[in-house]
């Protein structure tokens, strides 16, 4: 750990079983570009052990001088400085990434910013690009675990607008952009990962 930088224990504690599916997911993936990468943690992690790949991270601009910061003392040939997105922006450059990977973002997003996120989405990916979404979301409008309902009271006292999703409004939102739900897969601490794919 590099003490001198943000450090999430989460991240910490779930790369390895988010490895695990994203190596499956990515296989045959080349550019994957990461939305809100933070403390830069899964990005060191997953470039490392996923060489294959060419990991884009990326964040709002306040966060990208300690996320380039690990980046750098990574030193990764398959890891370059991280670039700002932003679901507030207008527009997203239009590139051509084929595989998407975010964590734990859309319950810290209002619901306008979630459409947002996936109209940019689609700008920045090829036609047949893979899209896997990391975090708690509930299902027929509940709440899997007390200790999500808790984390959900949380969110809401900083903010109302914030909380975490119904898995079917975000299906729906990715069907909106092509994208089919492949997999839902249960994850630790009450966490799933929603693997999308688009042909």
């Amino acid at each position: 750990m590099d003490v001198d930088l943000p450090y999430s224990q989460a991240c910490e504690n779930n790369k390895a079983p988010i490895l695990a599916v994203i190596t499956k997911a990515f296989a045959t993936r080349h550019k994957i570009v990461e939305i809100g990468s933070g403390t830069g943690q899964h990005a060191v992690y997953f470039a490392e052990q996923l060489t294959h790949l060419t990991w884009q991270a990326s964040d709002q601009a306040a966060y990208l001088p300690e996320l380039n910061q690990r980046i750098t003392l990574a030193n990764r040939p398959n890891l370059p400085a991280a670039i700002c997105l932003d679901v507030n922006q207008s527009a997203w450059p239009a590139t051509h990434y084929d595989g998407l990977f975010t964590a734990n973002t859309l319950h810290i997003m209002n619901w306008e910013q979630v459409q947002r996120f996936f109209v940019h989405v689609n700008t920045i990916l090829t036609p047949s690009a893979t899209l896997c979404i990391y975090g708690p979301f509930n299902y027929q409008g509940q709440f899997t675990s007390i200790s999500n309902q808790t984390f959900d009271t949380h969110l809401k006292a900083r903010d109302p607008l914030m909380g975490i999703r119904d898995s079917e409004q975000i299906i729906a939102l990715a069907l909106q952009q092509g994208f089919n739900l492949l997999d839902d897969i249960t994850m630790p601490a009450n966490n799933r990962l929603l693997w999308f794919t688009r042909q």
